[in-house]
């Protein structure tokens, strides 16, 4: 009989780059006899959080993906809690630290996940540091260039915020709440210049841009054109869900990461 897995336990660590301090929850699954060495058969993945916010709205999404192989969700510095750092950083320099911390941690290249900002620093981490990346993920990105302005930003997260169901409003907003609304501010400059649609052309990893259905921060068709610019890029809409759909539908986020991670890893193996 196959030896039955025994569940996969989250290990907390917190590592400091310079004046930046980052948190990881770390899950592996522990091996069992006759288990491949691999990523095809033990996946990784690293899940960033959008401004704002924490790892909390990726739990579900997390523990999804941890069914299948090695998960790291990460708070960045100013977020959930974190202390913030003494200046602003670029989305340049916050991805340069992520790698840095990444190292530290000892976690190994897998595919990079992002969500709204989030998607920003994967992408920039994956074309600063393509060692680190087997492929990169985004779900909602911002920020639309036909929209990059802090109050279109604003008005559209008002509208998702009216439209998400009440389980995700609680989790986000108290993540706000801890976040402050100056560093949100100062975070918001960043991510409101940082031209996303150039650097993905830069990849050297396939890319999937996501979007829920209904989500009224990342469109259709800048998600498009976002797909189109990388290349080896593509798309997946989950229907009926908005901008927080790794956790309204974490199965059907999980199940599209994890097809292009084993797309990557069969082309790496030239299976």
């Amino acid at each position: 009989m196959p030896e039955r897995r025994q569940p996969p336990t989250t290990l907390e660590r917190s590592v400091t780059v310079g004046e930046m301090e980052f948190r990881a929850f770390s899950t592996a699954p522990p091996p069992t006899r006759g288990d491949q060495v691999g990523a095809a058969a033990h996946p990784v993945h690293v899940l960033v959080h959008g401004i704002g916010a924490s790892h909390r709205y990726l739990s579900r999404l997390h523990a999804e993906l941890a069914l299948h192989g090695e998960v790291h969700s990460i708070d960045l510095p100013g977020f959930g809690g974190l202390p913030k750092p003494g200046h602003s950083p670029s989305v340049a320099e916050m991805a340069k630290a992520l790698g840095a911390a990444l190292d530290l941690l000892g976690v190994p290249a897998g595919v990079l996940l992002g969500h709204s900002m989030g998607a920003q620093w994967v992408v920039e981490l994956a074309v600063q540091r393509p060692d680190r990346a087997t492929g990169v993920v985004i779900i909602g990105p911002v920020a639309d260039d036909r929209h990059r302005s802090l109050p279109a930003q604003a008005l559209a997260l008002g509208i998702d915020i009216l439209v998400e169901p009440p389980d995700v409003d609680v989790v986000v907003l108290l993540d706000y709440l801890r976040c402050g609304p100056a560093w949100f501010l100062r975070q918001s400059r960043p991510m409101l210049t940082y031209p996303i649609e150039r650097r993905v052309a830069d990849l050297a990893v396939p890319l999937l841009v996501m979007r829920g259905g209904l989500d009224p921060i990342a469109g259709i068709a800048w998600c498009r054109r976002l797909r189109d610019r990388a290349a080896d890029g593509r798309l997946a809409v989950v229907p009926g869900h908005h901008h927080v759909v790794q956790h309204t539908a974490p199965r059907a986020v999980a199940s599209a990461v994890l097809s292009l991670g084993a797309g990557a890893a069969a082309r790496a193996t030239g299976t």
